[in-house]
């Protein structure tokens, strides 16, 4: 406990004087997007504990049903996510997310299945009869990524392949938003 304490401290300390740092910075506009960035994260950061406390306080449950109801809070599961701490593993996450997107898929006559996760890929298999209209399965693919992105960010590329009536497959990559990001970056 002792060494948590120091560990504590000196995290502490290196923030204020980086801060401190932070608030040198010759650069009037470095200086103001950094600070901006700290406040940001701070902002998120409370709202995240706030609505961690107001889970706990309005819980009839303890333990692992309390945790549970933290991954389910959207911003709580985001932050629980981004420090590997969702009590829910990778694949049980995307088959939850699957599910919830099968109503969409309900009317059209589809499934959407997970075949398997390997090497940081989900491989996906949507089967059925589908619109012929490209727009309507860009929509659908777009509306799958995004679902699957949300909840297993760590998914590096999701394959989707589009089985209809006439029994031919088209794979689709995905490529994470910060990844897109990051290669518009480097392109600039």
């Amino acid at each position: 406990m002792q060494q948590h304490l120091q560990e504590h401290q000196q995290r502490a300390e290196r923030i204020e004087a980086l801060l401190q740092e932070v608030a040198q910075f010759r650069d009037h506009q470095a200086r103001e997007a950094t600070e901006e960035l700290v406040q940001l994260l701070l902002d998120l950061y409370g709202e995240g504990l706030a609505r961690l406390l107001d889970i706990a306080r309005r819980a009839q449950s303890t333990g692992d049903a309390l945790v549970e109801r933290f991954a389910q809070d959207e911003l709580l599961a985001s932050l629980l996510l981004l420090h590997g701490l969702h009590p829910l593993d990778l694949e049980t996450r995307v088959r939850q997310a699957l599910g919830k997107l099968q109503t969409t898929l309900g009317p059209r006559g589809g499934t959407l299945d997970l075949l398997k996760i390997e090497q940081a890929r989900a491989y996906l298999v949507l089967n059925g009869s589908h619109s012929s209209c490209p727009s309507s399965n860009a929509s659908l693919t777009a509306k799958i990524e995004q679902a699957v992105h949300e909840v297993a960010p760590e998914l590096e590329e999701i394959l989707i392949e589009q089985n209809n009536h006439h029994k031919t497959t088209r794979p689709v990559t995905f490529v994470p938003r910060q990844r897109q990001k990051k290669s518009m970056g480097e392109a600039l």
